[in-house]
């Protein structure tokens, strides 16, 4: 039987992904001893508390805030940022390199970017993003991790900060078709590479992260104050879940939970790592613009109008 663990550092948290434990914690997602039904007991200074992620979105109930404006994305243009692809034995991390920011966005700091990893189900069959809107869970979540640059790169602080982290959600949908984005095919070739934990491939110069988001509007989202997804759960996390999905291809889905293993081509396949949904957290959203509003009006007047003349 092999166990997927984690025996990590909190120095290392967001410096390889947003789901790190703390030493001498072990978890996982496939097994019923270490799964997420137990993290409340392996990890109870956290996993058991009252601001936890992932969460279910209820769109009717999500308030309006003026303060979440446009966020600045300094260098997600960067064709280098991206430095490498590791299989983690839990998730599929891209490490960036420095110099990558994002503000703005109702966030009260600037935030350094460290690295992206996904969460997915069983292929196209089984969705397994981790958020869901409105009991819609997605096929994938791709995760963007950021720290706090006052910082300096010290996630050890930053676990330990109310809103020391910063995690933007993106949801991968199925597309129509299987003309995959190009980028995401270029990148996601890289996975026979890394089909057993601890594996790493360099990436090639030519993918950033404005590709990887191509097509989706980032000035609407979802925000509440959470946690990291994974033990040891520290509740540091202001999230940010877009609105609109990433569209990939059904092959391009289906290729995460075929071809990496949580641990040698001997071990089961990754499949289903994402944890269950959490007790509901405040969740805002934008404020409809002064614009949409007159607009509105403006038509509900022109039909009023039109409907008096043909009494």
């Amino acid at each position: 039987m092999i166990f997927l663990v984690a025996l990590v550092l909190t120095a290392c948290a967001l410096t390889s992904r947003v789901d790190c434990a703390t030493e001498g914690i072990v978890w996982c997602y496939h097994l019923p001893t270490c799964n997420d039904t137990k993290w409340a007991t392996i990890a109870p200074k956290y996993c058991g508390g009252s601001r936890q992620s992932p969460i279910n979105i209820n769109t009717a109930a999500a308030k309006p805030d003026v303060k979440l404006t446009e966020f600045t994305f300094t260098d997600f243009s960067s064709t280098t940022a991206l430095k490498t692809l590791e299989n983690t034995g839990k998730t599929v991390k891209v490490t960036l390199g420095p110099g990558v920011q994002i503000s703005g966005g109702g966030l009260s700091n600037t935030y350094d970017t460290l690295q992206l990893h996904l969460h997915w189900g069983n292929g196209s069959s089984v969705p397994g993003s981790e958020h869901t809107v409105d009991g819609k869970r997605y096929p994938m979540e791709l995760h963007i991790v950021n720290v706090k640059s006052s910082y300096n790169g010290n996630t050890t602080l930053a676990v330990g900060d109310s809103n020391g982290l910063a995690a933007l959600g993106f949801f991968i949908e199925e597309m129509s078709g299987n003309d995959e984005p190009a980028i995401w095919k270029k990148l996601t070739a890289y996975l026979l590479n890394i089909s057993n934990k601890g594996q790493t491939v360099t990436l090639p110069s030519g993918i950033s992260l404005d590709d990887l988001l191509t097509g989706v509007n980032r000035t609407k989202y979802y925000r509440y104050l959470g946690s990291l997804t994974t033990p040891a759960c520290n509740e540091a996390v202001v999230w940010t879940v877009f609105k609109e999905p990433i569209k990939v291809s059904k092959d391009l889905i289906n290729l995460f939970s075929r071809t990496v293993h949580v641990n040698n081509s001997s071990s089961p396949l990754m499949t289903n790592v994402f944890r269950q949904i959490q007790p509901d957290q405040p969740v805002t959203t934008q404020a409809e613009s002064s614009a949409s509003t007159t607009c509105y009006s403006l038509g509900l007047m022109v039909l009023s109008l039109a409907l008096w003349k043909n009494l």
